[in-house]
């Protein structure tokens, strides 16, 4: 059984890695948008390989990169299109997550139905505060309000919730309902997720991985981005409420 196991673990390391067999330490980049997912995934590919990932919150990730720092980052499609141009990162974008926008309601209150967008439209009007942020799904949120023609009727009781995630003020109490990435309302104490918007008015952030070029360790950095776009590891993507990338 231990012979099994061993030449098992060589395996899936000669897979990954390309045979190397030292262990390497690298850093991943990511946001409060792609934390959850980025730690999952570093977690797997850990225990698939031996090498240590530090997944780290970025609050400006651009500028960490600017700085020199990190072996990959997470960012939006486009930026990392960009950073590739720019010749800041090197290989190809791996696109490996996407999360969809949900509604948190204090722990324990009663769920409105989500089903359609007039259950959504219904649930707004009745609420007393809403909250959202001012980038990201917060910025989809708005937008979709804004569509839906419900902004002017709702800009009284709505804050722009920014530097936290938006569920910590439905569990504080500032707000009744708040609206983010599914993924960052899950983790939030004392908050709970009623439901994912209604499919029809559904919005998506994408994420994608790319290696950067300063990294001393870009075989394994290269390896840890095709690791987390694998279909085999969607397991690892979804399990803190992000989706995998359209397929």
């Amino acid at each position: 059984m231990r012979l099994w196991l061993s030449v098992a673990a060589a395996a899936v390391l000669a897979a990954f890695v390309g045979g190397e067999t030292q262990a390497a330490e690298i850093r991943l980049l990511a946001s409060q948008g792609s934390i959850s997912g980025a730690r999952d995934l570093a977690a797997g590919f850990e225990r698939a390989t031996g090498h240590k990932v530090n997944a780290t919150q970025e609050r400006d990730a651009m500028a960490t990169i600017n700085a020199g720092q990190g072996d990959l980052a997470i960012a939006n499609p486009p930026v990392i299109d960009k950073l590739i141009a720019d010749g800041k990162m090197v290989g190809q974008r791996v696109d490996w997550a996407r999360a969809g926008i949900g509604v948190a309601i204090k722990k324990g209150a009663p769920k409105p139905p989500l089903r359609n967008t007039e259950d959504f439209v219904r649930m707004l009007r009745a609420a007393k505060s809403i909250g959202y942020s001012s980038v990201g799904s917060g910025q989809m949120t708005h937008d979709i309000i804004k569509k839906l023609g419900l902004e002017e009727e709702l800009r009284a009781k709505t804050k722009r919730l920014d530097g936290f995630p938006a569920a910590e003020a439905v569990a504080r109490g500032e707000v009744e309902i708040a609206m983010q990435q599914i993924n960052v309302i899950l983790p939030v104490a004392g908050a709970e997720l009623a439901g994912p918007f209604p499919p029809e008015i559904q919005q998506y952030n994408h994420f994608a991985v790319g290696v950067l070029a300063v990294s001393k360790e870009r075989e394994v950095a290269a390896a840890m981005a095709k690791f987390m776009g694998a279909k085999e590891n969607e397991a690892l993507v979804r399990k803190s409420g992000l989706d995998p990338p359209a397929r």
